[in-house]
């Protein structure tokens, strides 16, 4: 099947002795025109401009695949990122397609030295904490003030120097990705995600005793293939824990949300939302219990929340968020556990 032209722009050769523009295309293998006196043409430019490629995505899952048919890298708790490196420029795209260039500008930097004349890899910028793990709560305030501090994790190879290689199996894609970014430097910005091959059920379990989000198995021999995909699967670490309601909001379009706080020794400190999915009759109840508890201000140390509507701290839920952050996020109410110092029936 025949490739389709590319930008017309890319079969014009700009003559650097007059200026001309002329069509490459009329010079088979000859990179001049007839102009006495006039030096070769450049090489010309027969690839068309690489651009940003819609990102492969996972499917959620409760466990992940069994047997040797599957790779498993830890899942990164940060913001998912595409480097496209063309010959002297690099830009950095978000999962949508905006251009982050400036946001990422060490990571930028980074890839620009990379040993590769042009690339598309796929990955994660993250922030680290001094153990290693992904602080997500910290990620906004670092690009900001510390972007330095930013690590870009690299685990797929979209274009590698004038070859699309999504057609090749993830392994292959893997082997040249890892040979482009090099041996692991603490002090880089940019890293090679890592993983193991088989054991997932044993390497979730290891992930999730580590207080990390997940992981991400994928299929082995799998291309590459935008848009949400099998071959892909994430497995995220729950937790299940109580916290004491102290208020509501709601969001046209969206559940009503719990705001919760969490109790410790210097009182409660607030934690996040989680959504409102509760059976019926429980559901019932907790809307029952919010209308007598109503309180006109929120207590000390909660956030401004104008929609929000505040109660007194005297009912406790059980909760289902997601592992990795000291502030809740993907969290879901389970069951009203407490209501005024007295314990529920389940």
């Amino acid at each position: 099947m025949t490739a389709p032209d590319g930008p017309e722009s890319i079969h014009f050769i700009t003559c650097p002795a007059c200026g001309q523009a002329v069509d490459c295309r009329n010079l088979g293998d000859v990179f001049h025109h007839e102009e006495p006196g006039h030096e070769p043409l450049p090489e010309r430019a027969s690839e068309p401009p690489l651009a940003f490629i819609e990102p492969m995505l996972p499917t959620l899952v409760d466990a992940p695949p069994e047997g040797d048919g599957w790779i498993h890298e830890v899942k990164f708790d940060g913001y998912r990122t595409q480097l496209v490196i063309d010959g002297g420029e690099v830009r950095a795209y978000t999962r949508n397609g905006h251009d982050w260039t400036n946001e990422y500008r060490p990571i930028v930097e980074a890839a620009a030295s990379l040993s590769c004349r042009r690339a598309i890899i796929d990955g994660e910028v993250v922030l680290q904490d001094q153990h290693g793990r992904c602080d997500f709560g910290g990620l906004r305030s670092a690009i900001t003030r510390a972007p330095e501090s930013l690590v870009f994790m690299a685990f797929d190879l979209l274009h590698h120097d004038g070859t699309n290689v999504r057609p090749l199996a993830i392994e292959q894609r893997r082997e040249r990705l890892e040979e482009l970014v090099g041996g692991f430097d603490a002090g880089a910005s940019i890293h090679f995600s890592q993983d193991v091959r088989g054991g997932g059920e044993a390497f979730f379990q290891a992930v999730e005793q580590m207080g990390l989000e997940g992981i991400v198995s994928k299929k082995r021999g799998s291309r590459y293939h935008s848009g949400r995909a099998r071959n892909w699967l994430k497995t995220k670490a729950w937790a299940h824990d109580e916290f004491v309601v102290v208020g509501t909001e709601a969001t046209p379009g969206e559940p009503v949300s719990a705001l919760l706080a969490r109790e410790t020794k210097d009182g409660l400190e607030y934690v996040g939302g989680a959504a409102v999915t509760l059976p019926a009759d429980i559901r019932d109840l907790f809307y029952a219990v919010v209308e007598q508890l109503e309180r006109r201000k929120p207590l000390p140390n909660m956030p401004k929340a104008k929609k929000a509507r505040w109660i007194e701290p005297k009912m406790r839920v059980s909760v289902r968020y997601l592992k990795g952050s000291d502030k809740l996020r993907h969290a879901s109410l389970i069951d009203v556990v407490e209501l005024a110092g007295i314990r529920r029936r389940s």
